[in-house]
């Protein structure tokens, strides 16, 4: 029997997908998940399937098959979509159970420890960018399929019911073409096992989604219309509710569409926001001056550790060498590019290596190998972990150099973004969250385990809004502030890093009166084997070996 899907551009595509939705809906008791983000498309889907739903019961069919409608909320979604998303989701839920429709809504979150600001403001993570989109994972991905597994593990399978459609880019056709089971109308889901995707709108040009959209009234009430301006007043493409990393690497970021987070930095120039303001939405202009911000600190060297947060040391590769008798540090996003030159009355300094300059007056130091430079960051007591840039270069393969990497945000850096988002949130004009209450707690349970023996999260909030918030009385500080002064005297004297002193002193006040050490041992010995602590003590090749084994 020839597939339905081959015959639908023949035939009449909307009644052709709805006789598709119902018989695949009828064939097993599979429950569907329908991934809505709000968009145009998913929208398509979840009208469709709820049209057929309604004309299955007209038909005298009784409905047994549990749908889910399920919609992302990376807890930073652009606040006029997220409203819009949220309403809709309410309006589908009432209008099903007034129908008695078997469909269920529900928003998935990230969880509070894998948030946007538990990883930057928590842990210090450099905001997104092409190469290091972190946030897709862990903002969208992971609840979506958190979601599938539960559903999974109570029926055994699931359907993903998505509005992917051909010809949108050659990349997400071959996505299709690569999961389609021949003959058959599901997709097999690239990650997750006993799950399939089903594509009722496959064959769907642009003009086909708008034509049915401002052609059949919402079934639950929403206002297409409206739909339709948001991508009319703008260059917005679709922002798909991501289910597996390859859908996410073949779909690019969101940054460029209304419907993505507005904290996006993927993006040079973010739209989500803007494409709002140009048409009347002034009160989101604050939130668009702190993502600015935010994009523009991300390679800010004083904003950054100079080592990784495992702890590993490392040198990003730069173009020319002291042979060529100039170095270029390339532009990146923000940072613009420097040039350095051999300074004129150089003498060669093994040990603390060649002075160079760059052209905006700056010293750097040039070593002949990473060993050199390690020794010269332990004798000097550089800390790798605050705001100041030694400014060091080093060999790292013949004829190729590279300047020291960055790691995290500084302590220092991610308090400055908590102070600058709390003042924004306070003076918004729309009484709009820009970052929950369990979101600070987490923070600041990842800043007291990490060394902030000062307890800083209730004081920077504290001193945006003068006020209080309901926190644990468990973390009062240790050391007074001149108590902390003296003992980070004591360890430069005895030669003891001050932030690793501070993590063994969490430590042992989180496992105070447990009488199995096991854990407490086992953290302890994680922050003694980190890279930082041994260079200049051992040679590049052991360094690297021991750097391996602990990636």
């Amino acid at each position: 029997m020839e597939s339905v899907l081959q015959s639908l551009k023949e035939q009449n595509i909307i009644t052709q997908s709805k006789e598709l939705i119902k018989r695949v809906y009828r064939l097993n008791d599979i429950p569907w998940v329908i991934g809505y983000s709000g968009g145009k498309d998913s929208t398509v889907v979840a009208q469709l399937v709820f049209e057929s739903l309604q004309e299955l019961i007209a038909d005298g069919i009784e409905l047994t098959k549990q749908v889910y409608v399920i919609s992302s909320d990376t807890m930073v979604e652009t606040p006029p979509v997220m409203a819009q998303i949220a309403d809709n989701m309410n309006k589908i839920q009432t209008r099903a159970e007034e129908l008695n429709i078997p469909i269920q809504t529900q928003i998935v979150k990230p969880l509070v420890s894998q948030s946007f600001w538990a990883n930057i403001i928590g842990r210090g993570y450099p905001t997104p960018n092409q190469t290091f989109r972190w946030c897709t994972d862990r903002l969208k991905i992971n609840p979506a399929n958190a979601f599938i597994r539960e559903t999974v593990s109570e029926y055994g399978e699931a359907i993903m019911v998505l509005g992917i459609r051909e010809g949108e880019s050659a990349s997400r056709d071959k996505v299709i073409n690569d999961h389609h089971i021949q003959g058959k109308d599901l997709m097999k889901h690239s990650t997750l096992t006993n799950a399939f995707i089903f594509a009722p709108i496959r064959p769907f040009t642009t003009d086909d989604v708008w034509d049915y959209l401002l052609n059949h009234p919402s079934p639950w009430g929403a206002d297409n219309y409206k739909l339709y301006e948001l991508y009319a007043d703008s260059s917005s493409t679709e922002c798909p509710l991501v289910i597996d990393k390859e859908t996410k690497e073949k779909a690019g970021s969101c940054g460029n569409s209304r419907f993505g987070c507005w904290t996006c930095t993927v993006v040079n120039e973010d739209k989500a926001l803007s494409g709002f303001i140009e048409n009347g939405e002034e009160w989101l202009r604050p939130l668009l001056r702190f993502r600015n911000w935010l994009a523009t600190i991300r390679d800010d060297r004083r904003m950054r550790m100079k080592r990784r947060t495992m702890g590993s040391v490392y040198f990003s590769p730069i173009v020319g060498s002291p042979k060529d008798n100039q170095m270029i540090i390339p532009k990146k996003t923000y940072r613009q590019q420097l040039v350095l030159e051999k300074a004129d009355s150089n003498r060669h300094m093994k040990q603390e290596g060649q002075i160079w300059h760059d052209n905006e007056g700056n010293e750097w130091r040039v070593f002949e190998s990473q060993k050199q430079a390690w020794k010269y960051i332990k004798d000097k007591n550089i800390d790798l972990d605050s705001s100041i840039d030694p400014r060091i270069i080093a060999q790292i393969r013949e004829n190729e150099y590279g300047q020291l990497g960055l790691g995290p945000f500084t302590m220092e850096a991610r308090k400055e973004i908590l102070r600058e988002l709390l003042k924004v949130e306070r003076d918004l004009e729309a009484n709009l969250q820009l970052i929950s209450e369990e979101e600070l707690f987490e923070i600041r349970r990842i800043w007291l385990e990490n060394g902030d023996m000062k307890d800083r999260v209730p004081e920077i909030y504290r001193e945006v809004y003068a006020q209080e918030l309901d926190w644990e009385q468990d973390h009062v500080p240790l050391f007074s502030d001149e108590q902390l002064e003296e003992i980070r005297k004591l360890c430069d004297e005895y030669e003891v890093d001050f932030g690793l002193y501070k993590k063994l002193i969490n430590i042992e006040k989180k496992y105070l009166g447990n009488t199995v050490r096991k854990k407490a041992l086992q953290e302890i010995q994680s922050y003694l084997n980190m890279d930082y602590l041994y260079i200049g003590e051992i040679g590049e090749s052991e360094y690297a070996s021991k750097k391996t084994r602990n990636q």
